[in-house]
C-alpha cells in the first residue's frame, strides 16, 4: 500500500504543477490579446476624433464658400439646415427599415407600444370588430391592467 500512496502523492503533484502551467499559459495570452484590444481601440478613438475635426472643416468651408454670395448669417443658417439634413439622413439609415425587420429585434419593425394600432372603423362606427355575438357567449376576457407587449408572459 506504500507504494500506492507515493504514486498518489505524485500524481497530485502532476496535476497540480499542470494545473499552474495552464493558468500561466491563460493569463498571459489574455494579456497579449487584451495589449492588441486596447491598442486598436486608441487608434480607432484617435480615428474618430480626426474625423470630427475633418468634418467640422468641411462644415466651415461649406459656409464660408455661401458667405461670398450670401450674408454670414444665411450662410451659417444653410450649412446648419445642411447639416441637419445630412444627421436626420443617416439616423434613418442606421435604424432598420420596416419592410426588412430584424431578426434580432421582433418588434423593431412595428410601432412603438403606446400607439394602438391603425384598424379602420367597422360598418357599425366601431373600431374593432366584436369579438363574440350578443350575449357575451364565447368573449374574449378584458384585458388586465399591466398587460403588454412589454411584458413578460408567465404560465398559471
Amino acid at each position: 500500500m506504500n507504494r500506492l500512496d507515493r504514486l498518489e502523492h505524485l500524481d497530485r503533484h502532476l496535476v497540480d504543477e499542470l494545473t499552474q502551467v495552464a493558468r500561466e499559459t491563460i493569463r498571459d495570452e489574455l494579456r497579449e490579446q487584451t495589449r492588441r484590444q486596447r491598442r486598436k481601440a486608441a487608434l480607432y478613438a484617435a480615428s474618430g476624433a480626426v474625423a470630427l475635426y475633418a468634418g467640422a472643416a468641411v462644415a466651415l468651408a461649406v459656409g464660408l464658400a455661401l458667405a461670398l454670395v450670401l450674408p454670414d448669417w444665411a450662410a451659417a443658417l444653410i450649412t446648419a439646415a445642411i447639416l441637419a439634413v445630412v444627421a436626420y439622413v443617416l439616423r434613418g439609415a442606421a435604424r432598420p427599415s420596416a419592410s426588412h425587420p430584424s431578426a434580432s429585434h421582433p418588434g423593431a419593425s412595428g410601432p412603438p407600444p403606446s400607439v394602438p394600432p391603425a384598424v379602420p372603423p367597422t360598418a357599425a362606427g366601431t373600431p374593432y370588430p366584436p369579438t363574440a355575438a350578443p350575449g357575451g357567449h364565447g368573449a374574449a376576457p378584458a384585458p388586465r391592467p399591466g398587460d403588454g407587449p412589454e411584458q413578460p408572459h408567465h404560465r398559471a
